[in-house]
């Protein structure tokens, strides 16, 4: 199954069109998708407006890849779940976001393993078409190492 997400501040109507017409030319691929206040409505996927964060959660758990905007919490709570993302960024001069600030977050994670970034809607739908093929060798960590708390800890007990 393929879990779509928006995030819950911005409508992202490009993203939750295109993976629409995916769907409906892939009508043997399982879609939910969580648009927010798009505008658009899908009508090839089941969707729902907006989750809390255990529906969240269980959708991202049920899921074979999460398919989002890249907004660092779909990102970590994806890894973190074990479960490889594909991330469309939001642009600014196309008034999904204030800035172009997702693609910074995307370049950030390309290297990661199982994150796969989508600079426009062709290679989204190349990732897609792929989706059978991801995979995620490993969670992420759901807390910092040791080693980086023993340096915090050390910083906040000298007071500097």
């Amino acid at each position: 199954m393929i879990f779509v997400t928006v995030g819950s501040q911005m409508p992202f109507d490009r993203l939750v069109r295109a993976v629409d017409d995916w769907a409906g030319e892939h009508t043997d691929s399982e879609v939910f998708a969580q648009v927010g206040d798009s505008e658009y409505r899908p009508l090839n996927v089941r969707w729902t407006s907006h989750l809390d964060p255990g529906a969240f959660q269980a959708q991202v758990l049920t899921a074979d890849v999460v398919v989002g905007h890249a907004g660092t919490g779909t990102i970590l709570e994806a890894l973190r779940l074990g479960k490889p993302v594909v991330v469309l960024p939001r642009r600014g001069h196309l008034m999904e976001t204030r800035d172009d600030h997702q693609l910074a977050t995307a370049g950030a994670f390309a290297s990661t393993q199982g994150i796969y970034v989508a600079n426009t809607l062709e290679d989204l739908r190349a990732h897609l078409d792929l989706v059978g093929g991801m995979a995620l060798e490993q969670p992420a960590p759901s807390h910092a190492p040791e080693c980086l708390l023993a340096v915090l800890r050390q910083f906040v007990s000298r007071g500097t």
